[in-house]
């Protein structure tokens, strides 16, 4: 009797063990932190387009392609693990590639994080869903600025190539008159950001015959499409 008893607790306990384990396996995925992948080694490629304008020139196109690799992590000043961010720019694919700058990216609880010339952004916020809204600049002095989330788990092309699961974040998506500011960021399963736009730009608002012709002042036009992904 003894015996049989000990048998049943070990059989209760084995199903909380693996009751308690599952949830913490598969919760990463569930929760959408693979939209969001951070190992060392990898890297992506993006093809970039850029439009500049300003007053009284011509507008300036710039294409290049910029190369991210998550380097070594490290424990920031606050006793988080960091992975460091190393981007590489080149003109064109047959030159070298050449180092642009260092920046940063984590994961810390329910947050996916990026140091971007030294500013912290919440770049996604977790488990991911539709309409998900939160202050892209929480951990930055730049102000109040909502992301939202959208097309959750929703197919994408880029190029020509389909991502079966993406979701968007719009942080911006307003156009006037005098102003268009359009920000949006696309991120796919197992790869990170595939697509980004920004759009900010300034419309003549100096005379009453200029307004409401969305005829550019200044500002910028840029693109980000992923050229291919993998691990170095």
């Amino acid at each position: 009797m003894h015996l049989r008893s000990y048998s049943i607790i070990l059989s209760i306990g084995f199903l909380f063990l693996i009751n308690g384990c599952l949830p913490s396996q598969l919760e990463p995925v569930s929760a959408g932190y693979d939209y969001f992948p951070l190992e060392s080694g990898q890297f992506a490629i993006y093809d970039i387009t850029e439009q500049h304008y300003s007053l009284n020139a011509a507008p300036v196109q710039r294409t290049y392609q910029l190369k991210e690799v998550v380097g070594d992590s490290y424990l920031d000043v606050t006793g988080n693990k960091s992975f460091r961010l190393m981007r590489y720019r080149r003109s064109t694919v047959s030159q070298p590639w050449q180092a642009d700058s260092v920046w940063s990216t984590r994961l810390v609880n329910n947050e996916a994080i990026r140091t971007e010339n030294g500013l912290d952004f919440v770049k996604l916020l977790f488990p991911v869903s539709d309409q998900l809204t939160w202050d892209g600049n929480r951990l930055n002095s730049a102000g109040n600025d909502d992301y939202q989330l959208r097309n959750s788990r929703q197919p994408y092309r880029v190029s020509d190539k389909q991502y079966d699961e993406t979701i968007t974040v719009i942080a911006q998506n307003d156009s006037t008159l005098v102003s268009q500011d359009k920000r949006l960021e696309v991120y796919a399963r197992q790869v990170g950001l595939i697509y980004k736009e920004r759009t900010q730009l300034q419309f003549c608002s100096s005379s009453p015959g200029c307004i409401g012709k969305y005829q550019i002042d200044y500002g910028i036009r840029q693109i980000y499409r992923i050229q291919q992904y993998g691990k170095e």
